[in-house]
C-alpha cells in the first residue's frame, strides 16, 4: 500500500532541530512534500546555509521516510532560506536590503578582530550566504588591506554607495575614502554620520549578514550602532591572557547595556602548533575564553589558532578561508561562522531582541 503524505510527515517529526529544539515538520522546514506511489520527493529549507549539522538533518531524514511501509525511493533537496532576528524599535531600525546585522567587537585592540571578521564574513560567502561588510573601525580601516581591495567608492544614479566586491561579499570602508597614510581625527558626532552613511545610503544588495568590524574598546561607534540599527547581536573576540579577559568583560557587559544580544564569544590565538615538531603550545594560555563565555551565560563559539600564514593572508589580502582552506585554522573558522550563523537563527526563532538592559 503506498505511503500518504501525512505517514511521511509523521516520519519527519522525528529530525529535530538541534539549536531550536523542535522537530522540522513543526518548524515547517518541510517543502514541497511529492508521494508518487513508492517514490517520495521533498525540500528541507533550514535557515542558513550555513548550518553545521545539516549533512545529518538530511541522512537522518532519508533513514526515518526509508522505514515507511511502501517507500522505494526518497529524494531531498536541501536549501536555506535566512530569517531576520532583529526588530526595528524607535530609532533602531533595519537595514534597508540587510536581514541580519552582526557586530565583531572586542575589549582592546591586538586581539585579531579585524582578521577574525573578514574570515568569519568570507567563510559564511562560501558555504552560500550572501555577505557584507561595513568597516567600521573608522580610525584604522584595515578591511580593505586585509581583502585585497584598492578601490574609490562610487554612487549610482539614485546616489547610493555602490559598494565594492571581494571573495563573494559586498563592501564598504572609510579605508576607500582616505589615503592609506591619512590620520582620521572625527569626534563624536561625524563617526555617528559617517556610521549612518554606511548603513543607510549603501545600495545593499539582498544580504544575509552584514558583519560590522567595531573598532576595538567601548567607545562612539558602538553606541552609534546600538541607537539607530537594529542588530542581530554581537561576536565578542579576546585572547585567553588575563588582561584581555577583563577588558572582554567590560565589552560584553557594553552590548547588555546597549540591548545588543551577545551572540558569542571567540578566543583567538587559543594554541600554537610548531611547523617543524608537530608540537603545539598555549602560547597566551587556553581555555579561559570559554570559561568567561561560561561565566556570563553567553554563547562559545570556539577556538582559534595561531598560524603564520593567517598573518600573511592579512598582509596579502588572501584570507585563511581563501588562501589554505583545508588547513586546521580555515576549518576552525568555518566552525565558528557556522556557530555564529546558527545563534543568529536562534535569536530570529525567538525574536528575544532587543533584551532587557542589564542596570
Amino acid at each position: 500500500m503506498p505511503a500518504s503524505p501525512s505517514v511521511i510527515l509523521d516520519a519527519l517529526r522525528g529530525v529535530r532541530d538541534p539549536d531550536l529544539h523542535k522537530d522540522i515538520v513543526t518548524l515547517g522546514f518541510v517543502k514541497n512534500l511529492a508521494v508518487d506511489e513508492g517514490r517520495v520527493s521533498f525540500t528541507i529549507e533550514l535557515t542558513t546555509p550555513a548550518c553545521p549539522v545539516k549533512d545529518q538533518m538530511r541522512d537522518q531524514a532519508r533513514e526515518l521516510v526509508s522505514r515507511v511501509p511502501g517507500v522505494t525511493e526518497v529524494q531531498i533537496e536541501m536549501t536555506a532560506a535566512v530569517r531576520t532576528s532583529a526588530v526595528g524599535e524607535g530609532t533602531r531600525q533595519p537595514v534597508p536590503g540587510v536581514k541580519n546585522v552582526i557586530a565583531v567587537g572586542a575589549g582592546k585592540g591586538g586581539v585579531g578582530k579585524t582578521t577574525v571578521a573578514v574570515n568569519l564574513a568570507v567563510a559564511l560567502a562560501q558555504m552560500g550566504s550572501r555577505v557584507a561588510m561595513i568597516d567600521g573601525d573608522i580610525y584604522g580601516p584595515n578591511v580593505p588591506m586585509m581583502l585585497g581591495l584598492d578601490t574609490q567608492l562610487v554612487a549610482d544614479e539614485q546616489g547610493r554607495i555602490i559598494p565594492a566586491e571581494a571573495y563573494g561579499i559586498q563592501v564598504v570602508s572609510m579605508g576607500f575614502m582616505t589615503n592609506d597614510d591619512s590620520a582620521v581625527i572625527w569626534r563624536g558626532p561625524m563617526l555617528h554620520g559617517a556610521i549612518q552613511q554606511f548603513f543607510r545610503q549603501v545600495a545593499w544588495r539582498d544580504v544575509d549578514y552584514l558583519v560590522v568590524d567595531l573598532p576595538p574598546g567601548t567607545g562612539d561607534v558602538a553606541l552609534s550602532l546600538s541607537q539607530s540599527v537594529a542588530v542581530s547581536g554581537a561576536i565578542v573576540v579576546t585572547t585567553p591572557q588575563k588582561v584581555s579577559l577583563s577588558d572582554t568583560r567590560r565589552a560584553v557587559r557594553m552590548y547588555q547595556k546597549l540591548n545588543i544580544r551577545t551572540l558569542g564569544l571567540i578566543e583567538n590565538m587559543s594554541s600554537f602548533e610548531c611547523p617543524s615538531c608537530g608540537v603545539e603550545t598555549d602560547l597566551f594560555g587556553r581555555g579561559a575564553g570559554e570559561d568567561l563565555a561560561t561565566e556570563m551565560s553567553v554563547p562559545f563559539l570556539g577556538r582559534l589558532p595561531i598560524y603564520r600564514p593567517i598573518r600573511i593572508g592579512g598582509d596579502t589580502g588572501r584570507p585563511i578561508v581563501v588562501e589554505e582552506p583545508n588547513s586546521a585554522a580555515a576549518r576552525a573558522f568555518r566552525a565558528v561562522a557556522e556557530q555564529a550563523a546558527a545563534q543568529v537563527s536562534i535569536a530570529s526563532y525567538n525574536r528575544v531582541i532587543p533584551l532587557t538592559p542589564v542596570r
